[in-house]
């Protein structure tokens, strides 16, 4: 792992960013004492996460795969672009049906799935971690809880091949991406599915959008 470095031409990165419907999002954060409702929640994950993806150096755009009208509209007033999600699909579905539409767009690009709830994501972390993935054909990035994934990369003409969901580490490593190293990106791993991951996740810091909600502080969007 340690070994591991970046790819000495420079790649910018499309991000695909999937988001259900918002009255259907994180209905595993249920048991945070007087939370905010949790369709505002996952839509604070999902500005937080678009906004640092945004500022990320070596991003050039970010795709948000949604049928939600509200998600949609918000998130296109932050910059990001956005493309139905193919009914009944499913979460793989999303991110291949995101990645081919960044592909028609642009036939070289080079794409990046990235969870949609990392409100305390960091452009810098981001952009370590995609500059390491630019070495390999695909790679990936566990979550937090080293079972998941956050980051799925895969360079110019190469299938992004997503298997989210569940165990998908073993599955992402098993079909032949790259691991990516964990030191250094916490904010890149820290996705919010149960109180103690948004516990976390504030301790880490997050952003704007999600400190609101939660009356946390703001961090310094430029770290």
């Amino acid at each position: 792992m340690g070994s591991m470095k970046p790819h000495v031409t420079p790649v910018t990165w499309t991000l695909v960013v999937p988001l259900k419907p918002l009255p259907r999002a994180k209905s595993r954060l249920a048991g945070v004492p007087d939370g905010p409702a949790l369709p505002a929640l996952a839509l604070a994950f999902a500005q937080d996460t678009v906004t640092a993806a945004l500022a990320c150096r070596v991003v050039s755009g970010v795709v948000v795969v949604t049928d939600d009208p509200l998600a949609t509209g918000e998130l296109r007033a932050l910059g990001a672009g956005t493309v139905p999600d193919p009914p009944g699909g499913g979460l793989n579905a999303a991110l291949a049906h995101g990645a081919s539409a960044a592909r028609a767009a642009d036939p070289g690009a080079a794409v990046a799935a990235l969870n949609a709830d990392l409100p305390a994501l960091r452009p810098a972390e981001l952009e370590r971690a995609l500059n390491t993935a630019a070495g390999f054909p695909r790679a990936f990035l566990p979550d937090a809880a080293e079972i998941g994934t956050t980051l799925l990369t895969a360079l110019p003409r190469t299938p992004l091949s997503p298997a989210f969901g569940g165990l998908s580490r073993a599955r992402h490593r098993a079909s032949g991406a790259a691991e990516l190293p964990v030191t250094g990106v916490p904010s890149v791993r820290q996705d919010v599915d149960t109180p103690a991951d948004l516990a976390a996740a504030h301790a880490l810091g997050v952003g704007g959008f999600t400190a609101a909600l939660l009356a946390g502080p703001v961090p310094d969007p430029g770290r």
